[in-house]
């Protein structure tokens, strides 16, 4: 028992929370998560690369495989949003997050990653550090892409409905103003929809850390328990654990880039306050 709890502690040592770096540009270091991160971006280039050499209208071999893909992304956006116009500007940049998490996280899976690495001296002891870790399992890079899907969001809905209409749905002024001709009710209403509007700010930033903290957490522990499982039986009992890794896997990226999808489309719709504008100019 205490040789097992030894072997369990053991491997929680080998995978640190943080990535570990694995050589330096200048000042700039280079971690194992980061060149993960290059791998499947150097995958995308090589994807591309491939798909654009179709020569013909009509998709042959691979191409077909490339085209089933896209078009069975974009009906599920075009679900989603219940608009082909709105699909086809939110797609590119969902599609784009939902494969790049996919294949980052299938990439820890790939033999080598995590075992293969470079004996360093931490902490006066001598560790070997992987070369390659999943690139999703470092939050440095999950909480960059959930702020960078964020502020696109934001910048969609000011896009789609003007500064002052979008931004009245976190600082309702415009509401308290006009309230003062609708009576002392109108007012306290008011004031409530101001303050919930400062609870939608927290919202914004609750909806960063938990896309970027669910990522990081799920990626993360499967490491630790792939790891876990191996060093007690190396053949056979972990493979249903890695097929689970492929699934969870699916299922991080699909979340990832739906809730992606949905805060994009919320922030593009018009709320109560650009309903009650719009009657009182048509009335007017």
């Amino acid at each position: 028992m205490a040789k097992t709890t030894k072997n369990f502690l053991t491997n929680m040592a080998l995978v640190p929370l943080a990535a570990e770096p694995i050589f330096h540009i200048a000042n700039f270091p280079v971690t194992n998560t980061m060149l993960n991160a290059w791998l499947a971006t150097a995958f995308f280039i090589i994807i591309a690369f491939v798909a654009s050499r179709r020569t013909s209208l009509v998709p042959k071999g691979v191409h077909n495989f490339f085209e089933a893909v896209i078009s069975g992304l974009f009906d599920q956006a075009e679900k989603v949003t219940g608009s082909r116009s709105k699909a086809k500007l939110f797609f590119p940049l969902c599609a784009t997050i939902f494969l790049f998490v996919l294949v980052s996280n299938w990439l820890g899976l790939v033999p080598g990653t995590g075992t293969l690495g470079l004996w360093q001296l931490v902490h006066g002891e001598a560790e070997l550090v992987p070369l390659f870790r999943p690139a999703t399992s470092d939050l440095n890079l999950t909480l960059a892409i959930a702020a960078f899907s964020v502020i696109i969001t934001h910048i969609m809905g000011v896009k789609a409905l003007g500064f002052t209409n979008y931004f009245s749905k976190f600082f309702n002024i415009r509401g308290i103003w006009r309230s003062f001709k609708k009576g002392p009710m109108a007012i306290i209403v008011a004031c409530i929809e101001f303050f919930v509007g400062l609870l939608e700010v927290i919202g914004e930033f609750a909806k960063t850390l938990s896309l970027s903290l669910r990522l990081f957490g799920n990626v993360f522990a499967g490491e630790i328990l792939i790891g876990v499982m191996m060093s007690l039986v190396s053949f056979v009992v972990p493979i249903p654990f890695i097929f689970l890794e492929i699934l969870v896997g699916v299922i991080q990226a699909t979340v990832f880039a739906m809730l992606v999808l949905v805060y994009l489309t919320v922030a593009t719709q018009a709320h109560g306050h650009d309903d009650e504008d719009h009657h009182e100019t048509a009335h007017a």
